[in-house]
């Protein structure tokens, strides 16, 4: 291809791809270019076409580079993509490295208000020169105006090259602009000013574009901190304390406005003529710290409320006491860990799965801790709903372990569903009716056959009182520094921990004939890896499947590795902690898993876990 800043200019390649191609749109954050690439990404979705959208963003409030990633797939492959077609080049700053990412024969879209540098410029590349600021300039009359709507220009001509949808563009900017007469005009006008642009100077569509499908019928957008928060919801959790913190604020956001328009009931006046007046049925305390948010949590489920907190990595390691007392007094609390890039303040914006060992073992002593873990915010939702079955049913802690890819980014997922008849697995809770029935009540005995006992909650009849302590307790609940009387309460918490292997979510187990290689993953790794192994069969490397959705493991997890001569464990972290963590819980040789790793901060690629198994494999042979 060409190497020319032209108006006209299309590739040789004359071959069309319908429905496969990745476009990246790099920008300046706080520019409002947020609004211009989610309006892209519905629109394909709403053509019925699989897609992805991954926002890539500075922890900085203005100023820094950030781009957004939209892959479109027919065939559903929308993990993360390293090479692109299209570039959006509208930040200068990054025009080097931008460029420099385009494939060959691909496309750059920039500002052509002002000229591109001649050492910017690619042989193998067609530059397609949009005047944005030009045109919002002489069309606009404030300088924010003008600076908003050229994002909303520059997507108007990708409606025209990428074949997209008019009438959907068009309703999806009036169910967002509505409200505002004046903002869906200037919308609209930006946008019509981007697309006839287009239309009167290139060849539309370009040679890859969209096309209508069906594939997305069934299915939603959603992020996963919304989906978290409508789990708690119909959970039934009324109880949260929280401290703000990236990437898990806008899952405590959800909760409050879904509790706030759901949670609230009528209350009759209690004044002749007055009008009636609504209670909430809630309670959402923002803490001072997350010590306080932990241990309000703690209060309010030893209360017999269901409740919970959010947080990322930060959050956790400063909740580790309060978190070791739950484990030892066996109060349950469900814990949303949204797993950003540590350690320390670290990367805030960017996605990792680096707190697995911190949350498995979080406080001090021998503490086991039970995880879950979604892979989207679909099981995000349904994940949500079982962790606090499980924290009441074996009275302990549970982390629901999603990460900032999950918790931030729109997925395409099938509908949610529930159901109706759905009651909430209290635990072994006694109530007057049963203490009524039993000489004596004591916390820690008369376990049953998962070594759970039963619990009382404040309120009931003076029978079922009890002194709950954080030091040395017998299973009576009295203080003890016996030592054979200590360790029968911590024997009975690790044989209560091990018993819940068969209450949390299954593995995913699937299984190619002859299969000799192994891979386990977790968590949002899922789409790319299961690409990877799609890629892997092209290439002659046939591979089995297992992505850990709970821990503690089950049986499945270490008959996996033992039974391939090459098993490999991709996640997102510098030490492999789930490849450690299968080691010390399965006792199978950590050597037989090899780890493939990336840590950067950006989604996982099929791309990457391939080159990492096939450099290995053929370095073994």
């Amino acid at each position: 291809m060409t190497s020319t800043i032209s108006h006209s200019a299309k590739g040789t390649d004359t071959g069309m791809r319908v429905n496969d191609f990745a476009l990246k749109l790099a920008n300046v954050n706080g520019t409002g270019s947020a609004s211009a690439n989610a309006l892209l990404m519905q629109a394909i979705f709403r053509m019925g076409i699989p897609v992805s959208g991954k926002n890539l963003f500075p922890s900085n409030i203005q100023g820094l580079p950030t781009w957004y990633e939209i892959r479109v797939n027919k065939s559903g492959y929308t993990a993360r993509a390293l090479d692109y077609d299209l570039m959006v080049a509208m930040n200068s700053q990054t025009y080097a490295e931008d460029i420099k990412e385009v494939a060959a024969g691909g496309y750059v879209l920039y500002d052509s208000s002002w000229p591109l540098d001649s050492y910017l410029l690619r042989e193998d590349v067609t530059f397609l020169g949009v005047p944005l600021a030009k045109m919002c300039l002489e069309n606009f009359t404030s300088s924010r105006e003008r600076v908003l709507m050229k994002n909303i220009a520059y997507a108007g001509a990708l409606v025209a090259l990428l074949d997209l949808d008019l009438e959907v563009i068009a309703t999806l900017l009036t169910e967002s602009y509505s409200r505002n007469e004046k903002l869906l005009a200037s919308n609209q006008k930006a946008l019509r000013l981007g697309y006839d642009y287009a239309k009167e100077n290139f060849e539309c569509p370009l040679e890859f574009h969209v096309a209508p499908m069906d594939a997305t019928a069934h299915s939603i957008l959603i992020d996963g901190n919304t989906a978290c928060a409508l789990g708690c919801l119909y959970a039934g959790a009324t109880v949260a304390g929280w401290y703000p913190i990236t990437p898990a604020t806008a899952l405590m956001d959800n909760f409050t406005a879904l509790c706030a328009k759901y949670r609230r009931e009528p209350v009759d006046a209690t004044v002749p003529g007055a009008p009636d007046s609504f209670q909430n049925n809630y309670l959402i305390l923002q803490a001072e710290d997350e010590i306080a948010a932990i241990g309000m949590v703690l209060g309010a489920s030893w209360s017999g409320a269901r409740a919970f907190t959010s947080t990322s990595g930060p959050g956790i390691s400063l909740m580790g006491e309060l978190l070791g007392l739950a484990y030892y007094t066996e109060i349950p609390a469900v814990i949303f860990d949204v797993q950003r890039t540590g350690p320390s303040t670290g990367m805030p914006t960017r996605t990792q799965q680096a707190d697995i060992l911190l949350c498995a073992y979080a406080s001090h002593g021998d503490t086991k801790h039970i995880l879950l873990f979604p892979a989207n915010p679909h099981e995000c939702f349904e994940f949500a709903v079982l962790s606090f079955d499980i924290a009441e049913r074996f009275q302990t802690p549970v982390f629901v372990l999603s990460d900032l890819d999950i918790g931030m980014n729109d997925w395409v997922v099938p509908e949610l569903t529930w159901d109706d008849s759905f009651v909430p697995d209290r635990g072994r809770v006694l109530d007057d009716q049963d203490l009524s029935e039993i000489a004596e009540f004591f916390r820690y005995t008369n376990e049953d056959a998962d070594f759970v006992t039963p619990r009382t909650l404040p309120g009931s009849d003076s029978k079922g009182a009890y002194f709950i302590r954080g030091s040395g307790h017998d299973k009576f609940g009295r203080y003890t520094e016996v030592p054979a009387e200590y360790q029968e309460v911590v024997d009975r918490l690790k044989q209560k921990h091990a018993a819940s292997a068969h209450s949390v979510p299954a593995p995913v187990i699937i299984r190619r004939p002859g299969a000799k290689v192994g891979i386990i993953t977790l968590g949002s790794c899922d789409l790319a890896v299961r690409e990877a192994i799609d890629d892997l069969a092209d290439r002659g490397i046939a591979a089995d499947y297992l992505r850990v959705r709970g821990f503690p493991f089950v049986e499945d997890v270490r008959r996996f590795v033992e039974e391939h001569e090459d098993c490999f464990v991709v996640e997102q972290n510098r030490d492999g902690q789930l490849r450690s963590l299968i080691a010390i819980e399965t006792e199978v040789d950590i050597e037989k898993m090899h780890p493939v790793l990336q840590y950067g901060g950006f989604p996982l690629s099929a791309i990457q876990v391939v080159s990492a198994v096939t450099e290995t494999l053929e370095d073994r042979s």
